[in-house]
């Protein structure tokens, strides 16, 4: 009896010990997924290798992301560069991708340089990346002032650009010279966890959950400044943001639509997603959504954005596509055939996370124009 009392204490403990290292590594990997570096591409894509740099072009290692169709920031410590469409080559090497090289911003790209393709066109501010005139502005939040950039335009509605995971406010810089020809003022900004930004009172994010309350700071400056009404153009956590700010802020009679792309509308998914592509175990994986959702503050009652499609109150243009392993895109299936009357979805094959105008500038932007002409 003795010797079973010690063996079932001995598998007591191993249990208990596998039990509280799972919770470990499950607060580890929530940790990962909820403390994004901002700026930094989100992990899980290939890392591809610079073959040659010629006149115009770059040859890269073939794989379904150096062949995706489109204009993508190649990046690389110490590097940035922006590539344009695969290029027909008939001497190509079959082992390699041809692409247009339309510019080198930061660095050297030299062969053997190890990159990775990523949504963020442009690196600096709307001034010197653009030539844009532009403000350096401060948002007063509750938590701190925020560092925003304020793009003006003739027109009384503004439009507030709001970045998601893996990206900073340097990634809605893509659509403001689309913005700036209709003549709307833009207001990019950085809210809690961003360089320069106070942080979350955990140092944690939240994909959105409390992050909207930022955006609902930045319409208090919009409406102060002179806009009358503003339209919220968010990226994934971004746009999670925004649909949180249009169903919960007091001020959400002042907001004329909604522009959405690649929104994080199933959470549980996404931090999935993140461990998944940061490596934990997969037999760690639902310990470790289960500890970033508590941790997140996203457990039971807590309603995701968009899951009340019957909230929705005012025009929404949709940018999503089935290819996005961060944000399934099914859910915003779901809020488009709810809410045919007020959704408008604009399907992007091809296109990885928060990359959808980068996969067909031209299609997004003439799709941007339609939706905001008649909301200026």
């Amino acid at each position: 009896m003795r010797t079973a009392t010690v063996t079932a204490a001995a598998v007591a403990t191993t249990l208990l010990g596998a039990g509280a290292a799972a919770v470990a590594a499950g607060r580890l990997a929530a940790d990962a997924a909820l403390r994004p570096v901002p700026g930094r591409p989100l992990p899980g894509g290939p890392r591809l290798t610079v073959h040659s740099v010629g006149p115009g072009s770059v040859a890269l290692t073939r794989s379904l992301a150096s062949l995706r169709p489109g204009t993508y920031g190649l990046a690389a410590p110490g590097v940035h560069a922006v590539v344009g469409e695969v290029l027909d080559r008939a001497d190509r090497d079959p082992d390699t991708v041809v692409r247009r090289l339309l510019a080198v911003t930061h660095g050297s790209l030299d062969p053997g340089t190890r990159v990775v393709l990523t949504p963020q066109v442009h690196l600096g501010d709307p001034g010197s990346a653009l030539g844009l005139e532009h403000a350096d502005v401060d948002v007063p939040g509750e938590l701190g002032g925020m560092p925003a950039w304020f793009v003006p335009g003739a027109r009384a509605t503004w439009v507030i650009a709001v970045h998601g995971l893996g990206a900073g406010r340097e990634h809605p810089m893509v659509v403001m010279p689309c913005l700036q020809r209709l003549g709307l003022p833009v207001l990019a900004l950085a809210y809690r966890g961003d360089l320069g930004a106070p942080a979350s009172p955990d140092g944690l994010g939240h994909l959105g959950e409390s992050e909207w309350r930022d955006v609902d700071a930045a319409i208090r400056y919009a409406l102060r400044y002179g806009a009358r009404r503003v339209i919220l153009h968010g990226w994934s956590t971004g746009a999670a943001m925004a649909l949180h700010t249009v169903e919960r802020s007091a001020l959400a009679d002042r907001i004329s639509g909604l522009v959405l792309d690649s929104p994080v509308l199933d959470w549980h998914a996404t931090l999935r997603a993140l461990a998944a592509a940061r490596h934990t175990p997969a037999a760690l994986l639902p310990l470790a959504v289960r500890a970033a959702e508590g941790r997140a503050g996203l457990r039971a009652g807590r309603r995701a954005p968009g899951e009340d499609p019957r909230a929705l109150r005012v025009p929404v243009l949709l940018f999503h596509g089935p290819d996005d392993t961060i944000a399934p895109w099914e859910p915003s299936r779901r809020l488009a055939a709810a809410r045919p009357d007020l959704v408008t979805l604009q399907s992007v094959p091809d296109a990885p996370h928060g990359a959808m105008w980068n996969a067909d500038p031209q299609r997004y932007e003439e799709a941007l124009r339609r939706f905001l002409t008649p909301l200026m």
